[in-house]
Parts: C-alpha cells; sequence; structure tokens
C-alpha cells in the first residue's frame, strides 16, 4: 500500500471517530447551507469545463449530501461521470464505468480547486473496520460480502 493511501485510510479513520449526532449522516457542525453552496458551484465549474450542463442531486437519509453527474455526452468515453460529495472532511469520490485521462484531469483538478479530498474508490471498497455500530454483526445495511465498506461509512445510504 502507498504512503498516500496509508494517509488516506488514517484520514478516514479520524473522521470516523467524529463526534455526532445519534446517526452517522453527519457529524457534529455540519453546515448543510454551506455544504449546498459549495455543490452548487462545482456543478457550476464543471458545466464550464465540460461545456454543457450537469447535474447536482441532493441526497437525503445518507453520509454523502450531492452527487454531480456529467452526463454522457459530455465526456470523451461517451460515460455518466458522477462526483460524490461526503458530509465529512470535505471527501469526494469520482464513479465513472470508464474515465478518459483528459475527463479525470479536469474532474480532478475542480475538486482540488473547491478543496475537497479526493478519495479513491478502490480504499472506499475495503471492508468498514471502524468504531461505529455499522462494524457490528448486526441486522442493517450490508454492503458487498454482507458488511458495510468505507464507502457504506461515507457515500452511501444508511
Amino acid at each position: 500500500m502507498s504512503e498516500e493511501d496509508v494517509r488516506t485510510l488514517d484520514l478516514l479513520r479520524t473522521l470516523d471517530r467524529l463526534p455526532g449526532p445519534d446517526h452517522l449522516e453527519f457529524p457534529k457542525g455540519f453546515d448543510h447551507e454551506r455544504a449546498a453552496s459549495r455543490a452548487a458551484r462545482l456543478g457550476e465549474r464543471l458545466s464550464e469545463v465540460f461545456d454543457g450542463p450537469c447535474s447536482v442531486d441532493r441526497t437525503q437519509d445518507a453520509s454523502c449530501y450531492f452527487t454531480v453527474d456529467v452526463p454522457p455526452r459530455l465526456t470523451e468515453a461517451q460515460e455518466w461521470i458522477g462526483v460524490r460529495l461526503s458530509n465529512y472532511g470535505d471527501l469526494a469520490v469520482v464513479t465513472a464505468p470508464e474515465l478518459a485521462v483528459e475527463d479525470r484531469r479536469r474532474v480532478e483538478a475542480e475538486l482540488s480547486g473547491a478543496g475537497y479530498v479526493l478519495v479513491p474508490e478502490r480504499l472506499l471498497r475495503r471492508p468498514y473496520d471502524g468504531v461505529t455500530w455499522l462494524n457490528d454483526e448486526v441486522p442493517g445495511p450490508n454492503y458487498g460480502l454482507g458488511r458495510a465498506t468505507w464507502w457504506t461509512r461515507f457515500f452511501d445510504y444508511l
């Protein structure tokens, strides 16, 4: 595992320990208005750099608050690009069946410029081994092989 991967997993574990309400959707002090404003601005910026409208969708009952989608007709690979924005630590993840190098560069540049921390999807697919009830073997959200993942914790419905 690279040093960058180790740092990213350490960040996820640190954010996992943040105090919060009686649920895992967002930490104490989460600023919904700020998050909405930043997501809208990211949607505008991606619309500019991809030269066409990108949608911004609000998510409820989840550990992420918005998804910004770039439609296939605007991408080199002619595939959807999804950007999920977590309720924790300005984390972002990019999802796409195929992602052309130039498309990746444009999305990553906008995320970085907006102050988001890009988390590689492969790290989020690792089994969750954090401190919340998601790590308990009790009925609840089960993903993949029957266990929650770091994706569940920071980017999915809970």
